[in-house]
């Protein structure tokens, strides 16, 4: 079964062909003397029970059920496990992110359980079934392997509206760690890194104030309840010990991975995290650009009265009749297109021996996401309105802020935007996005003065760079690139008349 690049394999049960015993149905498992061999038994499988892999297909997760279905017998709840999905073609590994369920919790089939974090975007997977979170194999920030389960759901009916949660029965067992109902700051629920660090300082949940969404006691709440704890219960130095006394001797500090270290002074802590997959990328192919790319940076600087001047005009009856505000960076994704059409080695890529022209203009635009940099690609810009692609820029600008981003969002484009000026830059040398050959770099609008038909007057100014690949775009070409963008946005009717 295909859908999405993702395949989801069905198999069936093993059951022997021949009938099974009517009269007891639980001899058929627990007398030890049947085989493969004998009529009328189930064909046995490691442990108590035959391990089934049923016929599921859940948007590319695989699960796999324990259930033994016996005649006139009871059934054994099922265990739903939850693996990591086919994200991409050449995505192998990914990072856990963010649980949205914790140990015992009810989830609602289909709905988001646990974030990824793939080296190209963040993705949601949903849960399999309807039940209660059994087990979470794999923490926030471990890393996994496309297959691997990092949870299982135990299928269960959903609990009726009135029932109280706190209920035993309405919970499996597994759950039983969890508090019924928080206190102030007494944990709800304890992860289990917690528990951990729990058991090694003879600590109750209870002692720990929790600060974790929906009162989760966290291992950070734990480390910092014993560093509070040591530091009331250190004594205090003496004040009549001279300073020239024999040093004080202090215990090597412990490498923890992942978390503060402890027996750190409270000016000296350390944490030590693990590089996310989306980092890890950013980090690789701004290094790759570095080293394969001959890279040169050219300037020029643009009054942006005549744009502003349109924007204040008609910014309302934009919106009301667009749903969408209008921005400054349609304006320069219209006149990328237009630099672009008359240099198209700015819009071309190396491959291999050969210089690949586009005829046509895929345009990333630069967005700081909720998980860092990300670079969404708007596809075809010069078939595109103003309003077309205000709109595309904000809805990737939400999916951006919420970790929504698919992977195929951020693949492609010939050519990419960054406005610095958002955060205040007036300056800076924006790096190529590889395989691309150039990236143009807005900066903040700053009024100052300029020489204007002989008159020295105060406008509104900001400067562009224009970063690029200097093994297929010449010297004059770049320059040539950047005065077409400072035309056209300096006198917008251009874009209109096509000229």
């Amino acid at each position: 079964m295909h859908s999405g690049g993702i395949v989801s394999s069905i198999i069936r049960p093993r059951v022997h062909p021949f009938p099974v015993s009517q009269s007891n149905p639980q001899e058929n498992l627990a007398n030890p003397e049947n085989s493969p061999d004998r009529p009328g038994t189930l064909l046995p499988a490691r442990g108590t029970l035959p391990t089934f892999t049923w016929p599921r297909y859940l948007g590319g997760i695989t699960t796999s059920g324990f259930c033994l279905p016996l005649p006139n017998g009871p059934t054994v709840p099922e265990i739903i496990q939850v693996e990591v999905p086919n994200v991409g073609e050449s995505i192998s590994e990914v990072q856990i992110g963010q649980w949205l369920k914790a140990k015992g919790d009810w989830v609602d089939s289909g709905e988001d359980l646990v974030e990824i974090e793939t080296e190209k975007a963040s993705v949601q997977i949903p849960a399999p079934t309807n039940g209660y979170v059994e087990s979470i194999d794999k923490e926030s920030e471990e890393f996994a392997n496309v297959g691997d389960v990092i949870a299982s759901i135990r299928v269960a009916e959903k609990p009726a509206p009135n029932a109280s949660e706190s209920d035993p029965k309405s919970a499996p067992a597994s759950s039983d760690k969890t508090a019924p109902t928080p206190a102030g700051n007494e944990a709800s629920f304890v992860m289990p890194a917690a528990q951990r660090l729990l058991e090694e300082h003879g600590l109750k949940a209870s002692e720990v104030p929790a600060s974790g969404p929906g009162g989760r006691l966290l291992k950070e709440d734990v480390l910092a309840y014993v560093q509070n704890q040591n530091k009331k219960s250190a004594p205090a130095a003496p004040t009549s010990r001279p300073a020239s006394s024999a040093p004080a001797t202090t215990e090597p500090r412990r490498a923890v991975t992942g978390s503060l270290i402890a027996d750190a002074p409270s000016h000296r802590q350390e944490q030590v995290k693990p590089l996310s997959m989306l980092r890890r990328t950013i980090a690789a192919r701004l290094v790759e650009a570095q080293q394969t790319a001959a890279l040169l940076t050219t300037f020029n600087e643009i009054d942006m009265k005549p744009v502003m001047s349109i924007r204040s005009k008609y910014k309302e009856r934009f919106l009301e009749r667009h749903g969408v505000k209008l921005g400054f960076m349609s304006f320069f994704a219209k006149a990328a297109v237009e630099a672009l059409r008359k240099f198209p080695a700015v819009n071309a890529e190396i491959r291999n021996n050969d210089i690949v022209y586009r005829h046509y203009q895929d345009i990333g635009i630069a967005i700081g996401g909720g998980k860092g940099l990300v670079v969404p690609v708007i596809r075809n810009v010069e078939l595109l309105s103003f309003a077309g692609i205000e709109s595309s820029i904000s809805d990737f600008a939400k999916q951006a802020a919420e970790n929504r981003l698919q992977p195929e969002d951020l693949i492609g484009g010939t050519f990419t935007i960054s406005n610095g000026g958002i955060y205040g830059s007036l300056l800076s040398t924006p790096i190529v996005n590889p395989p691309q050959s150039g990236i143009l770099g807005l900066h903040a609008i700053q009024e100052r003065p300029v020489a204007v038909d002989g008159q020295v007057v105060i406008r509104p100014m900001m400067n562009v760079a224009l970063t690029y690949d200097h093994r297929i775009v010449d010297g004059r070409e770049a320059v040539g690139f950047l005065r077409i963008i400072k035309d056209v946005i300096e006198d917008p009717a251009r874009l209109f008349l096509e000229l």
